[in-house]
């Protein structure tokens, strides 16, 4: 772990340095000499998931379309480097002396795809988007500090102005959002509000009207079947290497939507795709080792390059008026730490992970291992331990199928979902189902669709669709790695409960410490915020984590760009898309 990536305080008491109008991209973050990039060709990928939206506020998927084709950056990004937040979209910035305000100049002569200047009302619009509840933008958690609001003002055309309520160790991390054009969204978002943003850039939307001011627009879509993407030219105008040549490189980026990560595989080792993210299991691995040296392929594989920057975990709803039952069941710690007891983690990572993963008990990656509670509580696999606490909820006998009934004959029996497709998940599931059965423990497994899945985690109210479910999350933030749209009671990935409010106090608990560690900006005393959430989760254990692989990252040899081994991570990735290039 870098220390640049954790040093908060030194990062907010100084201003940017200014620089140039053009972004130079630098040759440090990629093993490729300006003078060996060769111009043109087509990057082919591979995902298991269809797409939702083009929408860019009602996203709330990983790899979304809106962030392949926007490049994910804001007016600042981090140096993979050094973990440092530096100007992107700004030239430069300046910070108060009391850590309240932070002024962006913005580079001049950025154009939006369609040849309008990127401006400050850009950032403004989409920040108003972003922050209406009644959008339901996933990012709307991270503009609000204790319910206070960040706010944004245009100084000019050029100059825009953040005021944080308190003191915030994630403040470049808010300012990193990506603007969307205001002259696309804000007559819309003006004449009919909400409901008219939610109806924009659906899939089925000319790709001609989606607007990018990043690296990438839309060619074209097929549902089911491929994504298409095309070099943005006014992108180029202002991201240059450093010979001065405009990027990215490529002039197309081709992503395949395959059923699952096995067709990911054969597309990968029959050489028709040129990246595969994260074969996490050792058969996946073994297959590209052995293609490759039997010379079936031409490609690089890092195995065990760091741990991972997601999580895996199942989450029961606490919102089910309809089932008094189940909702009593899943509210209780007890029985969470029953079902934490019957996760065989050890048995994920050998059976699932072929022995490359690490088992999970709290929120934070295990990259990110100078922010993990080592004293942490662990409900490790123990079915007498789980047999144990189910009887404390009245689960003592059994009826004729072997299941565990209460005093009124009502039986231990739930739901259990993740996506279908996602083969390491749905192992999982299965492994969590045999070991349930053990105990007594009726599970029934469905794998669905990715977006049917989502949009029953993301439904709220008293009365939610489904029971439990298998999923994961990426992202999170180095210097406080809690989600803003997770922990908080009203946040919108507050999985467990979206009634709207706490229900449990260690809930809000939670809330008070989140925000505490956000806005403290010494690094330790941060940091030991964090350990105090960790204790506190462990006890309420409102998801049950249960573990990841490490980060195995491939490519074709066609393909030249990728990062130094030096900064190969899960954090970082294995490449900028903008710097890779076709070279056979």
């Amino acid at each position: 772990m870098r220390k640049g990536w954790l040093v908060v305080a030194g990062l907010l008491a100084v201003a940017g340095v200014a620089s140039a109008q053009t972004f130079v991209w630098p040759q440090k973050w990629t093993v490729a000499k300006p003078q060996e990039v060769k111009r043109g060709g087509t990057l082919r990928a591979a995902v298991i998931s269809d797409y939702r939206t083009f929408n860019p506020f009602i996203t709330a998927e990983s790899g979304n379309v809106p962030s392949i084709i926007s490049g994910g950056r804001g007016l600042v990004t981090r140096d993979p480097t050094t973990g440092d937040w530096i100007p992107y979209m700004a030239e430069s910035f300046t910070v108060s002396s009391n850590k309240l305000e932070i002024t962006f100049k913005i580079r001049r002569g950025m154009k939006w795809s369609d040849g309008r200047p990127i401006t400050a009302d850009d950032w403004i619009t989409t920040w108003r988007i972003h922050t209406d509840k009644a959008v339901g933008s996933n990012s709307y958690d991270s503009f609000f500090i204790d319910g206070k609001p960040i706010t944004l003002r245009k100084i000019d055309d050029y100059t825009i102005r953040f005021t944080y309520p308190k003191p915030d160790a994630t403040a470049f991390a808010v300012a990193s959002f990506v603007p969307w054009p205001a002259h696309v969204f804000g007559p819309v978002y003006q004449k009919d509000g909400a409901e008219g943003i939610k109806k924009m850039w659906g899939l089925n939307e000319d790709p001609d009207k989606i607007v990018s001011g990043g690296p990438w627009l839309i060619e074209s879509y097929r549902p089911g079947e491929r994504l298409v993407l095309k070099r943005n030219p006014a992108f180029g105008e202002w991201n240059k290497d450093e010979a001065g040549n405009p990027v990215p490189y490529l002039d197309r980026y081709e992503i395949k939507i395959v059923k699952d990560t096995n067709a990911q595989l054969a597309e990968f080792l029959a050489g028709n795709i040129d990246l595969l993210i994260a074969p996490s299991t050792v058969d996946h691995i073994s297959q590209i080792r052995q293609a490759i040296q039997q010379g079936r392929l031409d490609a690089t594989i890092k195995v065990n390059a760091s741990p991972v920057a997601s999580s895996q975990f199942m989450v029961f709803n606490w919102n089910k008026a309809s089932d008094p039952f189940k909702q009593s069941l899943f509210r209780s710690d007890k029985f969470r730490r029953a079902m934490s007891h019957i996760v065989n983690r050890q048995a994920v990572v050998d059976i699932v992970y072929g022995g490359l993963g690490t088992p999970m008990y709290t929120s934070v990656y295990p990259v990110l291992s100078q922010w993990i509670n080592p004293r942490v509580p662990k409900y490790e696999y123990n079915l007498q331990e789980a047999a144990k606490l189910l009887a404390e909820l009245g689960f003592t006998k059994k009826d004729k199928e072997g299941y565990l009934v209460d005093g009124k004959g009502r039986r231990l029996e739930f739901n259990l979902a993740t996506n279908a497709g996602n083969a390491q998940r749905e192992q999982m599931a299965k492994l969590f189902v045999d070991e349930a059965k053990k105990v007594g423990v009726k599970v029934n497994f469905t794998a669905i669709d990715f977006n049917t899945l989502v949009g029953q985690l993301l439904a709220s109210g008293p009365d939610r669709p489904f029971d439990a479910i298998i999923i994961g999350l990426s992202g999170g933030d180095l210097d406080w790695p809690f989600g803003s749209n997770v922990v908080p009671c009203k946040g919108n990935l507050h999985m467990w409960n979206k009634s709207g409010q706490c229900i449990d106090p260690r809930e809000t608990q939670l809330d008070a410490l989140y925000s505490r560690g956000r806005t403290e900006l010494d690094f330790q005393k941060r940091r030991e915020i964090g350990f105090q959430m960790q204790q506190i989760e462990a006890q309420l254990l409102p998801v049950i984590y249960i573990a990841g692989p490490n980060y195995h990252p491939a490519w074709n040899n066609r393909l030249g760009g990728e990062h130094p081994d030096a900064i190969i991570s899960a954090i970082w990735g294995q490449r900028e898309l903008e710097l890779t290039f076709i070279k056979k």
